[in-house]
């Protein structure tokens, strides 16, 4: 991929070949470049195939910018868990009783939880939220 121009809106980053093709991928997907700052996201390298920023240590391939899955979000689950970085899958997997595998597995789209998981998911993310409202120095 030949990129003449590369440009970020809110969420997105974008990319124009030299052919004239745009494509593009949804930020909550780097959660570094969706929280870097504009002069952070500018200072990037294009290399032979993709994208380098030095300064956050983030890499974008070229190759996925043709994944259909890596255009937005699925609603639920993987916006929940993108859109919150701070929630660990491992710890919340954990804490569910639950293989890390199988959490990150409903969080990719590749395997599709019950009515019940997904209510228990909802339910122990709700829980930690409690937690730390309790939480006081």
């Amino acid at each position: 991929m030949n990129i003449q121009k590369l440009w970020f809106t809110k969420d997105r980053i974008y990319v124009e070949t030299v052919e004239g093709e745009t494509f593009y991928q949804s930020l909550y997907f780097y959660p570094r470049l969706l929280r870097a700052t504009p002069e952070e996201r500018a200072d990037c390298e294009l290399w032979e195939d993709g994208i380098h920023w030095e300064s956050i240590d983030e890499d974008v391939s070229f190759e996925s910018f043709y994944y259909p899955e890596t255009k937005e979000p699925t609603p639920g689950i993987q916006t929940a868990f993108l859109t919150n970085p701070e929630l660990n899958v491992s710890a919340v997997a954990r804490r569910m009783g639950i293989r890390q595998s199988l959490l990150a597995s409903y969080i990719k789209g590749t395997k599709k939880p019950s009515d019940e998981r997904k209510t228990e998911i909802l339910n122990t993310i709700h829980a930690i939220g409690q937690s730390l409202m309790n939480v006081q120095f």
